[in-house]
């Protein structure tokens, strides 16, 4: 197990030394070298051998569960090693001949999703290349970034899901999931894996590999996780790899990637306590699922596309069954489409080989076309709220009310305090003059402990705060040295429309969240002061306060609602902003205030370093509560394609909240409460995810590679692209194929031309059932579905007709619903959406 560490620090030396000699010959801008990813025509080897993964776990475990020696994998196809070996030789042999005797590094070679290489070249080099007839694609890296405890309960998974399928200590067994993210803490508990006497099997599909480096030691991988890479040969070409930040091992030093690995698959029944506090306990959504690591993204920088490609090829050659994506480009892909990037494509050959994949829809909401995840075969997912929220205030002197955030707990019960603002509590050596920003509590030094002990302080959150520069961490250690009986911050007018998460305090705490608020308190505080009429020194403070706890969870909220950061749709087909008919995200989950695992060391939110726990924000918690309920899917039903499950998961969709309304959008960043509206397809997709709907939807719609195909050569100028990545000719396929014609569960049309007829294929993998199907039209659109009322046997299919017509011109993006109604209880919702529309009433008459 040594000799893995060892190789990989050859490895990390060898760049460094080469780039030193690459950097001092190429001063000359023109000259500048960077990361291509090089595609060529001839097709991956999953597109030949993809059914034949292989069988065999390339470790055994000791009677411990630990990993007690590493074994070759028997090679079964030649998307094996050898085959990876002989394609990594074919890369070497073509780079040399091209670029004959001059400088370059070949980073990766992609053999099994994609058949090609990332490689750190000048430009003039990546052209040479781009000019070789073996040669398709030639791309720029470019950059990526990131985008539980209650949320079980919320989504019925204890007396729903796990409960039909055997309870907790089942649910989502033989499934691997692999997470794309920034690594994973392996010594949390939410990854133990001998919680349970019940055994617990490795997966005989899965043949992953758990490297080992001084940071991920031997046994760090068990049988609950059974794989561990790490990928940045991209990021440490750039000279940005920052080993004592990023470690180059799968070790986790932000966070992010172990919070969203115990979103989907964390163990069951793990204690969350927090500064102290105790917030319940934990579970991933498939708590018994396995988990595969996969880190392509860093704390100092992000990632770039060579490594997650690279990662993901990896995940699929080692036989996950699913792939967890809580991370989006920086930018929205350039040339014909979209769709049309290497991390897209590479998900295109996952998705072939059985794989689901699951990707965040981006935080860059609520403007429409914000999308981040664009392409049908991926499972797009957006944020919402669930039930449970944390709320505290503090009632001043004059009987008024501030709510605020904070997860701390309450000054004593009837007891008011004295507030003292952190400004009137200097010492004789310190002013405002000499620090600007001594306001905000960060040095105990600063101020006069006698008029601080047994009082509030009153401290000023800044934007500083918000880049890291001040904490609250440090402000409550300078109020606990001073002997403070709390701390309360008020927003300083400058933090417009800042959004604050619950912070964990251990001592009494709030912070208030709105510059309007924050008025009220300072008011009443400056009012209250009593100063010498002849020095103008205040001599007393008059203002008094008490702070409720924020610890205990809220439930009465309505919920759930879209978030104003969850990324929203029309999807964008082109850089253009022209609009797909794709229906984007494809539906919402909880995102927000999400508790989950955190890595003993990670730094990705700053007031829960050292925790064992975080709550988190955003889309990227969203995605793997559908990865891990897609695992229940995959439990339950094996022989699901990748469609059939994202049809599962989108049909059963809710659309009400729990009050039974509709499920209402935050429609801007600022006061995101004050402007909500209706949830529309383009924030939500299908709906919010039904957990136990899911597991029994009755009809799905059904997509095969070759549908994907067909649509891409579908677009417009799309031949030589679809080529160049996937090696397979558009004379092969249906050109006339669009989104809207995809056996999607939802219909998009961005245009609608006087008339349009689709259809949609219905497999049951019910019983024997008779359905009847209605509709609510867009507006300015007719809608006719037939048949209107069918019978179907188990297995068998069933094509709906739908037509289109427009009855008035109108650009403005309009929705209806296509319900499928079975009479044993079976529903599907089935959304649709007209972007534009012309009618026959305005057509030109001869």
């Amino acid at each position: 197990m040594t000799g893995v560490h060892w190789v990989h620090l050859t490895v990390v030396i060898s760049l460094g030394m080469f780039l030193g000699t690459l950097c001092q010959d190429d001063s000359d801008g023109a000259n500048a070298t960077a990361v291509y990813i090089v595609t060529l025509k001839q097709a991956p080897t999953a597109h030949y051998y993809g059914e034949l993964r292989k069988e065999t776990n390339v470790f055994k475990h000791g009677p411990h569960g630990s990993p007690n020696k590493f074994k070759q994998t028997r090679n079964n196809s030649r998307s094996s090693g050898n085959s990876g070996s002989y394609v990594a030789r074919v890369h070497d042999s073509l780079l040399r001949r091209v670029l004959r005797g001059e400088k370059y590094l070949k980073l990766y070679s992609y053999h099994y999703l994609i058949n090609g290489f990332a490689v750190l070249v000048t430009p003039q080099q990546a052209d040479k290349l781009s000019n070789r007839r073996e040669v398709s694609n030639v791309v720029l890296d470019f950059s990526v970034r990131t985008a539980t405890t209650h949320t079980p309960q919320y989504l019925g998974l204890p007396h729903g899901a796990w409960d039909k399928e055997g309870g907790y200590e089942t649910a989502g067994e033989g499934i691997v999931i692999g997470f794309v993210d920034t690594g994973i803490d392996p010594t949390h508990p939410s990854f133990a894996d001998d919680l349970s006497e019940r055994s617990y099997p490795i997966p005989a599909h899965f043949s992953g590999i758990c490297e080992v480096t001084p940071d991920f030691p031997s046994g760090s991988c068990n049988r609950k996780l059974v794989g561990a890479r790490h990928f940045a040969a991209s990021a440490i070409t750039r000279g940005i790899f920052n080993s004592t930040e990023d470690y180059a091992s799968p070790f986790d030093g932000d966070g992010h990637g172990t919070h969203t690995a115990a979103v989907a698959a964390g163990n069951h029944g793990i204690p969350v306590i927090v500064t102290g506090h105790d917030f319940g306990n934990a579970s991933g959504m498939a708590p018994r699922s396995h988990i595969a690591v996969y880190k392509a993204l860093y704390k100092s920088f992000g990632g770039f596309a060579a490594d997650v490609v690279a990662a993901i090829d990896q995940a699929a050659l080692d036989g996950v069954d699913i792939i967890s994506l809580s991370i989006t480009p920086n930018r929205r892909p350039s040339g014909v489409a979209t769709f049309f990037n290497p991390i897209d494509m590479a998900l295109l050959s996952a998705v072939k080989n059985g794989i689901f994949v699951v990707q965040a829809a981006g935080n860059t909401g609520p403007s429409p076309k914000s999308m981040s995840s664009f392409s049908p075969w991926i499972f797009t997912v957006g944020a919402a709220s669930h039930d449970r929220v944390y709320t505290n205030s503090i009632t001043l002197g004059n009987n008024i009310t501030i709510p605020g955030v904070g997860l701390a707990s309450g000054t004593d019960q009837g007891t008011m305090y004295t507030l003292v603002s952190a400004t009137n509590a200097l010492n004789n050596e310190t002013s405002i003059a000499t620090d600007m920003y001594v306001g905000e509590c960060q040095d105990t030094s600063n101020f006069n402990q006698d008029l601080v002990q047994g009082n509030i302080l009153i401290c000023s959150y800044s934007i500083r705060f918000v880049l890291g520069l001040s904490t609250i961490k440090q402000a409550l250690q300078t109020a606990r040295n001073l002997s403070a009986a709390g701390v309360v911050f008020y927003m300083d007018p400058f933090v417009i429309g800042y959004q604050l998460n619950p912070t964990p305090m251990a001592m009494p705490g709030i912070i208030l969240s709105s510059s309007n608020d924050s008025k009220i308190l300072l008011q009443y505080y400056n009012s209250s002061l009593e100063r010498s009429d002849f020095t103008k020194r205040i001599v007393k403070f008059g203002a008094i306060a008490s702070i409720s706890g924020g610890i205990k969870a809220n439930y009465s909220y309505s919920s759930p609602k879209i978030m104003y950061y969850s990324a929203r749709g029309p999807d964008p087909e082109d850089s253009f902003l022209n609009e797909a008919d794709i229906l984007k995200p494809n539906l919402v989950a909880p995102g927000n205030f999400i508790w989950a695992a955190w890595s003993s060391l990670g730094t990705d939110s700053v007031e829960f370093q050292g925790e064992s726990f975080a709550l988190m924000s955003g889309t990227s918690m969203a995605a793997p509560h559908v990865a891990g309920l897609a695992a229940l899917i995959k439990q339950k039903f094996p022989s699901l394609s990748p469609a059939a499950v994202a049809s599962a998961l989108s049909t059963t969709a809710s659309l009400n909240d729990k009050n039974g309304g509709p499920i209402m959008a935050q429609r801007a960043y600022a006061n995101p409460d004050l402007n909500q509206s209706p949830a529309t397809p383009f924030d939500m997709g299908s709906g919010f995810v039904n957990a136990t709907g899911a597991l029994d939807p009755g009809l799905i719609f059904d997509a095969s590679y070759d549908d994907y195909m067909a649509f891409l050569c579908g677009i417009n100028g799309s031949s030589p692209v679809v080529l160049n990545y996937t090696g397979h000719d558009c004379w092969n396929y249906n050109s006339s194929m669009t989104g809207a014609d995809l056996n999607l569960p939802s219909i998009t049309i961005s245009k609608l031309d006087q008339s349009r007829t689709v259809q949609r294929s219905l497999t049951n993998i019910a019983g024997n059932e008779t359905y009847s199907v209605g509709w609510s039209p867009p507006y300015g659109v007719s809608v006719k579905v037939t048949p209107s009322h069918f019978s179907i046997a188990s297995g068998d299919k069933q094509v709906l007709t739908i037509v289109l017509n427009a009855t008035m011109n109108n650009t403005v993006a309009s929705f209806g619903r296509i319900g499928v109604f079975g009479n044993h209880g079976h529903i599907l919702n089935i959304p649709l959406a007209v972007i534009a529309k012309i009618s026959w009433d305005n057509c030109p008459k001869d």
